[in-house]
């Protein structure tokens, strides 16, 4: 059983579709109660990070994920949901996170040639292995669509990067807790290959 989390923030239809497509048991979970009965979690999300954070904490998230992960429970993140789970961002000030991964969210700067937001199909560069890449091809191809970047406190928790004029977090990873900048429910081949990883994930 996979719970995504539903607090209002972002496409949890689209990724408990491709969840179920993968023929996983899936189901859209509103309160922590409901969510300590999935086998795994996955956090989507779209948006701003203060709002974000403000959803999660008005139903009860914020406190409780980090107890619903320090037993091993695997837990993805998804686009505003990777960002999520930094300790900190500052979009639109500086506004705490869940502090699942360390390391910070701040804008991305590309350089002059380069637009914000970063929109449409990157490769990705794999830094190190990682079993939620496992069967992908050398350079996989992913959706991205984000104007902030997850800075990583320590580079072993950078698993791959894109580039936008400079190399940007993309795949995140700390013990049972991922997170992916791209939305891998919109990436054809490539996304369903790694939601089927993370159905196996830890």
């Amino acid at each position: 059983m996979i719970g995504v989390l539903d607090y209002g923030m972002g496409n949890v239809r689209s990724v408990l579709n491709a969840l179920e497509h993968l023929g996983a048991e899936a189901e859209l979970v509103d309160s922590p109660a409901k969510a300590a009965g999935s086998e795994r979690l996955s956090l989507p999300g779209v948006g701003a990070f203060a709002e974000g954070m403000r959803r999660l904490d008005e139903v009860g998230f914020t406190e409780a994920l980090p107890g619903l992960t320090g037993n091993g429970r695997p837990l993805l993140g998804i686009c505003l949901g990777m960002q999520l789970l930094a300790d900190a961002s500052s979009e639109h000030g500086d506004h705490d996170g869940l502090g699942l991964i360390a390391g910070r969210v701040e804008r991305i700067e590309p350089g002059e040639r380069l637009r914000i937001p970063h929109v449409g199909w990157n490769n990705l560069t794999i830094e190190r292995t990682s079993d939620l890449l496992g069967g992908l091809p050398e350079e996989p191809t992913f959706y991205f669509v984000h104007s902030y970047e997850f800075r990583t406190a320590s580079p072993e928790a950078r698993v791959a990067t894109t580039d936008y004029g400079v190399p940007l977090s993309a795949v995140v990873e700390s013990g049972s807790v991922v997170g992916v900048q791209f939305h891998p429910e919109k990436s054809q081949a490539d996304g369903l290959r790694l939601l089927a990883n993370f159905l196996e994930f830890g």
